[in-house]
């Protein structure tokens, strides 16, 4: 068996602020860039209209399609290369009715408009989706409840699992891996579809399974009669977890960017978010857990008839050093 990183004695909670200084940078970063660009960069599918993936035989020029669309009668249309030089996508918000009445998608026009200057034989429209504005609401309602629920069942099994001194650690934590998340979406410009939806919700998942992961391990070492302070017990478990989690993580990126970089344009932000919640989740797990678990103990410290295993030495407010006891949970 491959062994890696055993016995290491990093003091990983000693650069705590550091680490909540550049993740807070980040964030306030991609929060600007959100206000810059007016919000996210949001599918059809939580916008409502219509999204066509085409195909030319020649490379067309964009500025000819773009041309085309606006005369077609849907200027500010969203048009993007797709793969190849022949392929394009064009997004167009709303719909329109002919004058006999008939409800005729904005598809069936751009694509009129389309074979008209290109010809009918030179343009063919491989993929066409239409969503109206009241779908699209509902889309991100529920995406925004999937989340929130999903929170909330985290908060409740930690608290039963371990107790509710984990489960708020373990929140927190969570909300910054959605916010830098978010951050990145912003400065990335990438488009929120309910596939970066179902991103997001897997990287809340993939973020928890390493936060719970160290926690267990902090519940066993608690039961341990050592005399260590939560300090020296937290770092001791993220370094014996320490393995686990670098072979868990190459293999996971390893996956993920061959997605990313083969897998083609269609599940490409998904395998960007991924990649991100890799890297964020582990971070969070360390350097937002941790930390906030040390800070809720500190401030209601439990009792001396806590929960079975919860001695007074482990749960006693970290020191900065292990060998200086009681001192503040920053002072380094």
């Amino acid at each position: 068996m491959l062994r890696i990183l055993h016995d290491t004695k990093i003091d990983f909670i000693k650069s705590w602020r550091l680490a909540v200084g550049l993740t807070a940078a980040f964030i306030a970063a991609g929060l600007i860039a959100l206000v810059l660009h007016g919000g996210l960069n949001q599918s059809v599918e939580f916008t409502g209209g219509t999204l066509m993936q085409l195909e030319f035989t020649q490379p067309p020029d964009v500025a000819d399609i773009r041309a085309t669309v606006d005369a077609a009668g849907y200027p500010g249309s969203e048009i993007q290369q797709f793969g190849t030089s022949r392929e394009f996508t064009v997004r167009a918000a709303g719909h329109t009715a002919s004058a006999g009445g008939q409800v005729q998608s904005a598809a069936s026009e751009i694509k009129a408009a389309l074979q008209g200057k290109f010809g009918a034989g030179n343009v063919r429209v491989a993929r066409e989706e239409i969503v109206s504005p009241r779908v699209g609401d509902e889309f991100s309602r529920n995406a925004m409840i999937a989340i929130l629920i999903s929170l909330g069942i985290t908060l409740v099994y930690l608290a039963i699992r371990f107790e509710w001194r984990f489960g708020v650690a373990a929140v927190i934590a969570t909300a910054h891996d959605l916010l830098s998340t978010l951050a990145f979406l912003a400065m990335m410009r990438l488009e929120v579809s309910l596939t970066v939806v179902a991103a997001l919700l897997t990287v809340i998942g993939y973020s928890l399974n390493d936060t719970i992961i160290i926690f267990d391990r902090v519940r066993e070492n608690m039961k341990k009669a050592r005399p260590e302070s939560l300090y020296a017990v937290l770092n001791r478990s993220i370094n014996e977890t320490l393995p686990r989690s670098v072979l868990t993580h190459v293999t996971v990126a390893a996956a993920t960017l061959s997605l990313l970089l083969f897998a083609g344009e269609v599940i490409r932000p998904f395998s960007w978010i991924m990649l991100f919640g890799i890297v964020t989740g582990t971070f969070s797990s360390i350097y937002i857990a941790a930390p906030v678990l040390l800070w809720v103990e500190q401030r209601w410290p439990r009792s001396h008839g806590g929960k079975p295993g919860s001695n007074a030495r482990s749960t006693s407010a970290p020191p900065a050093r292990p060998s200086t006891p009681r001192s503040p949970v920053g002072a380094r």
